[in-house]
């Protein structure tokens, strides 16, 4: 035997020796075109208004909100994912804004189609909670208790009214039980077989959600503990995953996205249609945080994390740096 025979045989480090050999051999790609941006536009707002708790992410005026889906549609990333928010004055206990035909998410949908045409996907959020002056997803009874059946009315009357406004895609991010099916079946009712649903198949009662209270203007006492799912939970996630499936779901997704990587991977090996996944505002947040800081390096940690999401099976992901990673993406 030589005396070099005991030196390993199989040198996996040949393959990571240069950019262009680990370029090369990547598993997983990042493409502009698996990315979602959300979006939020505030009514009565002559400027854009800053979020505090996430740093570069605003409110945007109607106007705004248009050029920043000019700048999705250049970057060549998928969609965008429309929240209104109305004026304080506006909202009341049953989410009246949610289903004005003129009410600050319909007005913007009809804006943003108007401007990006078929280029870009356009899609909208389908809830109550920016809406009620509660801050609660749906409508309350007489306890105070979210009413599953009675705010699924309310959902058939957003999706009507968000397809007419322009929608191709509306996403039921309220966790009734049943919203995919009533949503569909709504849909189909005013002959728009066309629009797409993308349920929110696992939406947990979630920490990270901190910041998007700030970007909503969230009215919110409380938790929504009872109706959204518990993050100690992923056999529960996959009988979501199924009755949405049968109800009718276009995509699905589960959300939050970088804490729920197990969960994500179960999904995506379940299903035959397309898995989107959520990197919600406290992920953002944390980042821009901690590289403000100086304690990460903030475009490696940001593509690292949405590398991951995607390994672990999320076709699409929405990102508040769609727009951002897409055109550095696009520059190679």
């Amino acid at each position: 035997m030589s005396k070099y025979g005991s030196f390993p045989g199989s040198r996996p480090r040949r393959l990571r020796t240069s950019p262009v050999m680990r370029r090369m051999v990547a598993e997983t790609r990042l493409h502009p075109a698996d990315f979602i941006l959300p979006a939020f536009v505030r009514e009565g707002v002559s400027e854009p208004v800053a979020i505090a708790s996430m740093p570069g992410v605003v409110q945007h005026t109607r106007d705004s909100l248009k050029k920043a889906a000019a700048e999705a549609v250049a970057a060549g990333i998928s969609g965008i994912m429309l929240f209104g928010v109305p004026e304080d004055s506006k909202k009341d206990a049953v989410g009246t804004p949610g289903t004005d035909p003129d009410g600050i998410l319909q007005a913007a949908l009809r804006d943003v189609r108007a401007e990006v045409g078929d280029e870009l996907l356009v899609m909208s959020d389908l809830c109550l909670d920016e809406t009620t002056d509660h801050g609660h997803c749906g409508v309350l009874d007489e306890s105070g208790r979210v009413d599953n059946d009675a705010t699924l009315e309310r959902y058939a009357e957003m999706a009507q009214v968000q397809a007419d406004a322009g929608a191709h895609v509306v996403g039921p991010s309220g966790m009734m039980d049943g919203q995919v099916g009533v949503i569909r079946d709504a849909l189909d009712q005013i002959g728009r077989e066309d629009v797409a649903v993308l349920a929110y198949t696992v939406k947990y009662a979630s920490a990270f959600y901190g910041p998007f209270r700030e970007a909503v203007a969230s009215s919110l006492q409380g938790d929504r503990k009872t109706y959204q799912q518990d993050p100690a939970n992923v056999r529960e996630s996959m009988r979501e995953l199924a009755l949405d499936l049968e109800e009718g779901a276009d995509m699905v997704m589960v959300k939050p996205a970088g804490p729920c990587l197990d969960v994500l991977a179960r999904v995506a090996d379940a299903v035959d249609v397309p898995v989107a996944a959520y990197q919600i505002s406290g992920e953002y947040a944390m980042i821009e945080a901690a590289a403000e800081k100086g304690w990460i390096d903030r475009e490696r940690a940001i593509v690292e994390s949405l590398t991951g999401i995607k390994r672990a099976g999320a076709q699409n992901i929405l990102t508040y740096w769609a727009t951002e990673v897409a055109q550095k993406l696009g520059r190679g």
